[in-house]
């Protein structure tokens, strides 16, 4: 059984969306979706002394936009922002040093499209967490319709026969045409786990890189639940 997954290439993604990955054959980045604001693609939270924070990546979108075509907004600051914030919250963090000047060259590239920037940090993470998982990006398929039918045909023309949805699928797939084609639709029950950060008490859902600075190489069996 080959068992797919999918979902946007989103900034600094959170520990759910790696423990997606691992879980499956082939993963497809859905890189021609519309842009959503105020959602996960130009932003994620990171751990602070009082609490948690935004880090937003300002961009050029307009209705309509999809995720590949938006352009990064640099009128402000922003990267000086982003990096003084992790910093300032994550360098007494066990392995910040591990891992910080190699993300930070990241940043410093000033990539044109957000697209750019959310997968060479992707990578980087994929790397640093040793995820072999088989990868496509979404708009080399050309594939044309939407919701549902999108999800199926992608998973049609890969050949595989086991789906792993978000939650949120629940709410647009339409699990009977999943069933009629013979693969097997599941969807994500992620249980946060518990792991040392930097400050008390512990807040979930944080950016992936809070659990890589404060855990290092355990961040992967960390995801996996292997030492819980």
């Amino acid at each position: 059984m080959t068992t797919i997954s999918m979902h946007q290439p989103v900034y600094l993604p959170w520990l759910g969306f790696f423990e997606k990955v691992i879980s499956s054959e082939k993963f497809v980045f859905l890189d021609d979706v519309q842009f959503e604001k105020n959602g996960f693609q130009n932003r994620n939270k990171i751990r602070t002394y009082d609490g948690e924070i935004w880090l937003t990546v300002p961009v050029k979108a307009k209705s309509q936009t999809l995720l590949k075509d938006v352009k990064i907004n640099y009128s402000t600051d922003w990267i000086n922002k982003h990096k003084k914030s992790i910093i300032l919250n994550y360098q007494k963090a066990k392995f910040f040093d591990k891992y910080w000047l190699e993300l930070e060259k990241i940043y410093d590239e000033k990539y044109e499209y957000l697209l750019e920037l959310n997968m060479e940090v992707i990578k980087f993470l994929f790397n640093k967490l040793k995820i072999k998982t088989e990868t496509l990006v979404s708009s080399e398929l050309h594939i044309s319709d939407k919701g549902s039918d999108r999800i199926l045909e992608i998973c049609k023309i890969l050949g595989v026969d086991r789906y792993i949805s978000g939650i949120t699928g629940k709410k647009y797939l339409l699990m009977d045409d999943f069933k009629r084609h013979k693969i097997k639709l599941e969807f994500q029950n992620f249980q946060h786990p518990i792991y040392q950060q930097v400050f008390d008490p512990f807040y979930p859902n944080m950016t992936i890189i809070d659990l890589l600075f404060n855990e290092g190489d355990n961040a992967m069996k960390i995801i996996k639940k292997e030492m819980i």
